[in-house]
């Protein structure tokens, strides 16, 4: 039995392969592609861009080939911007040309082509006016995100002081601190650290990035198109996903109950409200599926990415006291030790700038 379940792995490997090859093989013209190393079929580049060390790799990459270049993940064409130069061009000079995104098989499944993250398309380009505009809305409100900080800061900071100076990792705390700046915004309230529910919302979070980055996670990348209908692990994150999705729909049944349309309170209140606006346009880009996906959009991408930035910035300064010595040295000067910082400080503070831009 256990040699007849080997060869059943072999033969599906097989399988996958030259269905793969043959893909590859049979892409339509792409126009010309910027140089890079040749790939190899079906892998790509996958040999020579480790993950491990992809920064590395890619300058080295870089050298060689120039700030643009393409590298093969798998059989997808990924061209690589590499330098400020050729990144402000692409994403400031000429930022609508580069607006759209790739596909990532994980996304379009999970979210069908609705959302913020995932999507490409003209109802993408809708929701995404409305949420940059939204979101600078509450910016400028009666509670500016900026007071949503510097109040989770103080949850925070309770945290940090509950370590009485023992070396901590920080990890867990700073995803908590920002997800609860984006409940605030989203669900208009935070959450305690140990609430339930909250740390439920953590964990599959956690969860799904940690699954999109194993390795079966990229061969789902590579091979989704056979991937969706065997049995394995790959189809774990999609459950993590959909019990995400279900703590927002559970949130927005909420707000719907006490929906006021003269004073919407957060995000979904105001996408609700935008809802009723178009009821009556068909095809329109705002109904229930786009704000539950739109809402765990705002959840997946802020919260990672920012919690991760911030994580890495206290690394450097750890890796390089002197300038944590005259970071410190700027604050006390400017903000002192009575009140919270601002953001009307930051004129007043070019070096503390310039560390956080770097």
């Amino acid at each position: 039995m256990e040699l007849l379940g080997g060869v059943t792995v072999v033969l599906l490997v097989c399988i996958a392969c030259l269905l793969s090859f043959a893909a590859w093989k049979g892409r339509p013209g792409k126009g010309k592609m910027p140089p890079g190393p040749a790939p190899l079929p079906i892998i790509g580049n996958l040999l020579q861009v480790k993950p491990s060390n992809l920064a590395k790799t890619l300058q080295k990459l870089s050298e060689e080939y120039g700030p643009v270049f393409t590298v093969h993940l798998g059989s997808d064409p990924v061209v690589v911007l590499h330098g400020h130069d050729v990144v402000k061009e692409a994403l400031l000079d000429r930022a609508d040309e580069f607006a759209a995104r790739g596909h990532m098989a994980i996304g379009d499944r999970a979210n069908n082509g609705l959302g913020i993250i995932f999507s490409n398309n003209e109802p993408w380009l809708q929701v995404r006016r409305f949420s940059l505009t939204t979101l600078r809305n509450f910016g400028m409100g009666k509670r500016s995100i900026e007071e949503r900080i510097q109040e989770e800061s103080d949850y925070m900071l309770e945290e940090i002081n509950k370590t009485q100076g023992a070396p901590f990792d920080p990890t867990n705390t700073l995803s908590c601190v920002v997800s609860n700046v984006i409940c605030s915004i989203v669900f208009g309230k935070r959450y305690d650290y140990k609430d339930k529910k909250f740390l439920a919302l953590m964990n599959n979070m956690n969860n799904i990035f940690e699954m999109m980055n194993s390795r079966w996670g990229q061969l789902y990348q590579m091979f989704s198109n056979i991937l969706d209908y065997l049995p394995g692990p790959h189809n774990n994150i999609f459950a993590e996903i959909d019990s995400l999705k279900a703590f927002v729909a559970e949130e927005v049944k909420l707000h719907q109950a006490c929906l006021d349309p003269n004073s919407p309170q957060d995000f979904i209140d105001c996408f609700l409200c935008k809802m009723q606006e178009e009821k009556d346009r068909p095809n329109s880009s705002f109904h229930m599926k786009n704000l539950i996906t739109s809402t765990f959009d705002l959840f997946l991408a802020g919260t990672e990415t920012t919690s991760t930035t911030v994580r890495y910035g206290l690394l450097l300064l750890l890796k390089y006291p002197k300038i944590q010595e005259k970071v410190q040295e700027e604050i006390d000067q400017v903000v002192g030790r009575s009140r919270k910082p601002c953001v009307a400080d930051r004129t007043q503070m070019p070096y503390t700038d310039a560390v956080v831009h770097e």
